[in-house]
Formats: C-alpha cells, structure tokens, sequence
C-alpha cells in the first residue's frame, strides 16, 4: 500500500477519539492483567493457551480490532440502510435468550455458541441506537407530536422490558439513556423533571413510612388548594391536576414501589439497594461494596504502585476484572491515577458531543448522542457502584472491565460513529 492509499484509507478520522479509544483499552488490560497476575505465572503461556481474563481480553480486542476495520470501510449508508433490520434482529436476540439462553451468575442473559458465550443485551444497545437514530431522522417525524415521542420511547423501551425478563436489571437501566438523547432532539424539560421527582419518589417511598408520607402528600396537596384557591374558581381544571398529582403520587409510593420491590426485583437486589440507603447492614450484602471502597482507599493520594495493590492482588475484591475493576485503578494509582483515568472519560464523551454537533445530518447527530449517553450510564454507575454511591447491579466499564460482548459493542458503537463523521458532509436518513 502506498503513501497515497494510506493518507485516503485514514482520511476523516478523528484522531483524539482513536487516542482516548485506545488510551482507554490500554488502562483496561493493564488493570485487568494487574488484578489476575501472580508471581511465577507463565505469561505468554497464559496468553497463548488463553488461560487468563486478560488473554482472553487481548484476543478480543483483536476481534474488536478487525470489525473496527470492517466498519470504517464500511459505506455509511449502510448504517441507516440497515437500521431497523438490525433492531429486529436485536429484538429477535433478546427473545431467543429467554428460550434457550444460559443462565450465569443469576441472570438468564446469555447465549452460547461454538463454546463461546456473550450477551445480546449489550449488541442490542448499538441496534436500538441506530434504530432510534433512524426514525428521529425521518422526514415523517414530527417529534412534537406526542405519537412520535411515544413511538420513540417504545424504541428504546421494549429491549429494555425483555432484558428485565432476563434478571439483568442493570444491563436495562442503561436503556433509560436514550431520553438523554430524546431530551436533546426535543423531549420536553418537564419529563425530565417528572423523571427526578419519580427517583425522588421511590426513595421515599423506602426511607419513610408510606402512611406518613401519605399524610404528608395530602398536607401539601390542601395547603396547594387553598393558597390556589382563587386560581381555582376561575379555572377548575388546575383543582382536576392537583388532585391527580396527589392521588398518583399516593398510589406510587404505597403500591406501585412495594410491588416493585416484591415481585419484580430479586432478593439479593432489595438488599443492595437497602443497604446503599442504610437500611440495612447484612454484613454479606455490604461485603463486596465494602471490600472496593478498602481497595480504593488504601491506594491514597498517588496509589501503592502497579502490581503493588494488596487488596486485587490477593482477591480480596470480588470480580475485579469485570464489576470492579475500577479498585484495581484506585488501589494501584491512588486518587491521583482515579482523576487522570476518569478524566480520560470526561475528554471522550466531550469530543463527542462536539462530535455529534457538528453534523450535518440528524442520523448522525442522533446516534453520536446515544454513544455519549451510553457510556456516560456505564460509566457513572460503574463507578458509582465500586464508592458505595449505587447498588451492585453489574454494569461493565466501558472499555475496561473484562468481557468480549461489551469490549465488541463498545468497538463498534465508536467506530460506526467515526466512520458516519467520516462522512459528515452527506445528509443520511
């Protein structure tokens, strides 16, 4: 390949997403093979024989490496060609695994094939991206219109209930970053603040009594109609709002979240939850949180030094490849190393959101969003799970933690965005 070739083959990427891309991917091997590595282990037998999480990460980021290639070379139209063919065939995924996937460390989210096993519900968080790119692009969209808005939530909604189905909750939150990118083409601000007042509702409805917060609801709805009254007289229809907003906020907090906690979530997660509130102080529930935070914090202001850390080294944190290895950063680099590492991050998701803002074309624009808000989820309550901030549900580190399905997705999520900015000049629908 000439000189030529190659500046044409390499044309129209953006260099510092590649850069913090591949900075990221190094920290995770480097965190990985520093919280598996043991004095006298044979290092390049381990990989050559894939013996260990980080040979068989390096063999995926190999796999990763070549559908990256695949992608770049790839027509962007294809991407919008395809939109929601893939999306049915994620959906399809999604409801194969309930009839014959395997069931592994309590979720039934698995398939297995060719002796290789891995997640739809991480695939399918690019289909449904792209599909939700595809249909907010459409020239047949008005998304003020409250069918269109519905329309697009179903999108990202319906994956998210099959994989609830599944017993992987966490994989499903993630889901919820889609109204990030909805709020962003349009979603009125005041759902968002409906959003927050359900997450502040829920939390109620498990620190307080729910009688007294019955109480306390209809105090504050009499005080609301009487200090209204005269808003009231001249419109009944406020009176008609106000007194829906109480009974929905009644029947929320005394039987929509104890059935929630009853018969939706599983045992194990009713604990985490209750125990990140302080509820609860099982010293088996708290175990694993409180096995990273002494991880993170014996690492101190500048960390004991790589493949120095005691707590990963001598697997005093439970899945420190794959849930936590953000202890494996805190432990061995410190606080310093953690600031510098989330930084990478911050640096990724703001290029791009600069990124997705100089696009031309609404597809494009769309499903940069969604790649943002994806690893902004993963991320936030990744960490926030190894700091005692969230419960353990076991969402992966983009890009770090140890898995091949998450590795691949996150690969391809990047890489379908660079080669659509490629080709930012083109209007894609």
């Amino acid at each position: 390949m000439n000189r030529r070739q190659q500046i044409k083959l390499t044309e129209g990427i953006d260099w510092p997403i590649m850069g913090l891309y591949l900075g990221i991917v190094t920290v995770g091997l480097l965190s990985i093979f520093a919280a598996e590595y043991r004095e006298g282990d044979n290092i390049w037998n381990d990989i050559i024989h894939l013996n260990k999480n980080y040979s068989r990460q390096l063999m995926w980021l190999g796999v990763s490496a070549v559908l990256a290639t695949i992608i770049w070379l790839t027509d962007s139209k294809f991407f919008t060609a395809t939109a929601n063919l893939l999306y049915a065939g994620g959906i399809l995924l999604l409801l194969l695994v309930l009839g014959i996937g395997k069931d592994v460390k309590g979720s039934h989210s698995w398939l297995v094939i060719g002796g290789f096993q891995f997640q739809p519900a991480e695939l399918t968080k690019l289909c449904t991206n792209l599909a939700l790119a595809k249909y907010l692009s459409s020239l047949e969209t008005d998304f003020t219109k409250l069918r269109s808005r519905l329309i697009a939530v179903s999108l990202a909604l319906i994956p998210c209930a099959i994989i609830i189905l599944q017993s992987e909750t966490g994989l499903a939150l993630v889901y919820f970053s889609f109204f990030l990118v909805m709020y962003r083409e349009g979603l009125p601000g005041v759902l968002l603040v409906i959003a927050f007042s359900g997450i502040v509702l829920v939390l109620s409805a498990l620190l307080v009594d729910k009688n007294i917060l019955f109480i306390i609801f209809s105090v504050i709805t009499v005080l609301v109609i009487y200090f209204s009254r005269r808003e009231i007289k001249r419109n009944r229809s406020r009176l008609v709002v106000i007194l829906g907003i109480w009974a929905f906020c009644s029947v929320f907090v005394m039987f929509v979240v104890p059935f929630a906690f009853t018969k939706v979530l599983k045992d194990y997660q009713v604990r985490r939850i209750e125990v990140m509130l302080g509820k609860e102080n099982d010293p088996k529930a708290t175990y694993n949180t409180r096995q990273s935070m002494i991880a993170i914090g014996s690492g101190g202001v500048i960390g004991k030094g790589y493949l120095k850390g005691t707590q990963t080294r001598y697997d005093f944190v439970p899945e420190q490849s794959t849930d936590f290895i953000f202890c494996t950063v805190g432990e061995d680099f410190g606080f310093l190393g953690s600031i510098i590492f989330i930084g990478l991050y911050v640096a990724l998701l703001l290029r791009i959101i600069f990124v997705a803002e100089r696009q031309r074309s609404t597809f494009s624009r769309v499903y940069a969003y969604g790649v943002a808000s994806i690893i902004f989820f993963h991320m936030a309550i990744n960490i926030s799970m190894t700091i005692g901030l969230a419960p353990v549900i076991g969402i992966p580190l983009p890009l770090v933690s140890y898995g091949g399905s998450s590795l691949m997705t996150f690969t391809m999520l990047i890489f379908i965005m660079l080669r659509l900015d490629a080709d930012r000049q083109m209007v894609l629908r």
